[in-house]
């Protein structure tokens, strides 16, 4: 995984986070390992959970009181629209970064995704590369994804739905 994040640091990228506790504090601890300085940290609400490199914020206002998944995808989305591009590390089971992964490809943006259960990176650029993604998910995880984040729903407009076998 290495060679693709060094790509972008040695060109000099600027990456959006986010402020969550596993793969957004990982990457976070990953930058400023390498002392990089080209970042800048979406929060949801009026303060960040993490910013290991004190890097500049961004705090998305969320009008909710309840810091469930519906919170925080909002300042997902304002981070979807702003990043050019997406790389996402995803175990498959995170609902969080499918719903980035889902977020960008509306928005016709690439996506790499560095699959962790396969160790193996996906460029998505359609909703037909989302669905051979979404092909190495257990079945179990893809219906409880479903549930909350409505794929089929959200991405039927392009081609018909998901099979989640």
């Amino acid at each position: 995984m290495k060679k693709k994040d060094e790509q972008s640091i040695s060109k000099g990228y600027f990456i959006l986070l986010g402020d969550a506790n596993g793969a957004d504090r990982a990457m976070q601890k990953y930058l400023t390992e390498k002392s990089y300085a080209n970042v800048l940290v979406f929060c949801a609400g009026n303060n960040c959970r993490n910013n290991l490199g004190i890097w500049e914020t961004r705090l998305v206002p969320v009008n909710r009181t309840y810091k469930d998944f519906q919170y925080y995808a909002i300042r997902d989305e304002k981070m979807s629209d702003e990043a050019d591009y997406g790389f996402m590390i995803w175990d498959g089971k995170s609902k969080g970064t499918l719903n980035n992964i889902i977020n960008l490809l509306e928005r016709k943006k690439l996506v790499l995704v560095y699959f962790y259960p396969k160790r193996k990176f996906f460029s998505l650029k359609s909703n037909n590369d989302l669905t051979e993604l979404l092909s190495f998910c257990m079945k179990y995880d893809l219906e409880q994804l479903e549930k909350i984040l409505k794929i089929n729903q959200r991405t039927m407009r392009q081609q018909p739905q998901f099979i989640l076998t």
